[in-house]
């Protein structure tokens, strides 16, 4: 089992330092982040990666659940 976190900011202004520290120590092997509105997918080329790279029994992990904005 992989612990795979994913942190997202809305804005190239935020910061998602805090995010990822949170997620490294949730015991993440790996997090992905990116500087993207949540508003869509579209150009949401980490969370793809993530969400390609997942095998059963694997984790993942956001610091909160908007962050996903599916």
């Amino acid at each position: 089992m992989t612990k795979i976190g994913y942190a997202r900011v809305s804005t190239v202004d935020q910061d998602f330092d805090g995010q990822v520290a949170k997620l490294q120590a949730e015991g993440c092997d790996i997090v992905r982040s990116e500087k993207i509105s949540g508003a869509s997918r579209d150009g949401r080329t980490e969370l793809k990666i993530v969400i390609e790279f997942l095998r059963p029994d694997d984790e993942l992990i956001v610091t909160c659940l908007d962050r996903l904005g599916l």
